[in-house]
């Protein structure tokens, strides 16, 4: 029998990656998504067909990890094999603004999922391989570069103090019930399907939009902050690669690499043939009370117990975001001429 796989987050970014990457391993794969009067699930369309059909890879199921009991009704319906919590309020500037609902999705809602887990474990004496997605951002103001799996934790976010949160959670539950759990400690991973709101994605959707004449101007925090980037279907892979070893542990999963976001603006609009200075402003709006200013991450673990690298490496991802970007905003722009969109700033539907 196929595998059986069931992502929270499955919308999202890394969920789709995932998703597609298990689909391609034959996995039969399920998601939870939350009911919305409008649909979200763009980043899967391709992989979704009609459940009537036979054969069908991808289930998807309505849920909430701010729901206990929904979670163990619908691992009693998937049974499976594997579990992978990418589910969160995942912008970090966002969580300064709503920490109590961040705290809840992404720290009680792992929690929420690891003991629906070890129930569903005690009572069928089925174990599940559990994958918790946490992030750089739980190191936050740290001394120590690079970052590695024993660096201590200093988060400077609502959202980094949830991740750490869950992160112990998942050791606990590993170390007090024998739970195959393991976390990812992902560092910034990127792509076209990045939500517009994180830094990367705003600044290659505004490269395109400028160079088609959509948008005239992009507004930004800080341009000094260093992150180590890399692309996010490289890292779903080793998510993957975690689950699939003999005993649990925890992962940093990273470039080695550092970047500003000055020198990804530089590269972005270069790759368009734009000066970002001549487009780029300032808004304290977009600064977090309190900032990480470097992250850097070293993934020895991962290669060597893994078999783990990056393929994709830091200028090849940001043209690969440009490209696509590009390639969007002159349908945009296509669509505005027709009177379809809105042909301000953003470049919205009507």
């Amino acid at each position: 029998m196929a595998s059986s796989a069931l992502i929270t987050g499955i919308t999202g970014q890394d969920g789709s990656y995932l998703a597609e990457f298990l689909v391609g391993k034959g996995y039969e794969v399920h998601g939870i998504i939350r009911r919305s009067s409008s649909f979200n699930t763009d980043r899967i369309d391709h992989l979704y067909l009609d459940p009537h059909q036979v054969g069908v890879p991808i289930r998807l199921h309505f849920g909430d990890l701010a729901d206990s009991n929904c979670l163990r009704h619908v691992l009693d319906e998937v049974q499976p094999d594997e579990i992978y919590n990418l589910g969160a309020q995942s912008h970090v500037r966002v969580s300064f603004d709503m920490p109590i609902y961040t705290s809840d999705i992404v720290a009680l809602g792992a929690l929420r999922l690891l003991d629906a887990v070890r129930e569903y474990e005690q009572a069928r004496g089925a174990p599940v391989r559990f994958y918790q997605a946490s992030s750089s951002e739980m190191y936050g103001k740290v001394a120590e570069t690079p970052q590695s799996e024993r660096t201590p934790f200093h988060p400077r976010s609502p959202y980094a103090v949830s991740k750490v949160y869950a992160s112990w959670m998942t050791v606990n539950y590993r170390e007090a019930y024998g739970l195959h759990a393991t976390n990812g400690i992902l560092f910034n991973h990127e792509s076209p399907r990045r939500g517009e709101t994180f830094v990367t994605r705003k600044i290659t959707r505004a490269v395109g939009r400028i160079r088609h004449g959509i948008q005239k101007k992009l507004y930004l925090g800080n341009l000094d902050a260093k992150r180590d980037w890399g692309f996010a279907g490289d890292y779903v892979e080793a998510m993957w690669l975690m689950l699939q070893q003999d005993e649990p542990d925890d992962y940093v999963v990273a470039t080695g690499q550092t970047h500003t976001v000055r020198r990804f603006l530089e590269l972005a609009f270069g790759h368009a043939g734009l000066d970002w200075q001549q487009f780029v402003e300032s808004d304290p709006r977009y600064l977090r009370p309190a900032e990480v200013d470097l992250l850097i991450g070293d993934a020895t673990r991962a290669r060597e117990q893994l078999g783990w690298s990056p393929r994709v490496d830091f200028e090849q991802l940001v043209k690969m975001m440009v490209d696509h970007d590009m390639e969007l905003a002159s349908r945009e722009r296509v669509l505005g001429g027709a009177g379809c969109i809105d042909s301000g700033q953003n470049g919205r539907p009507n």
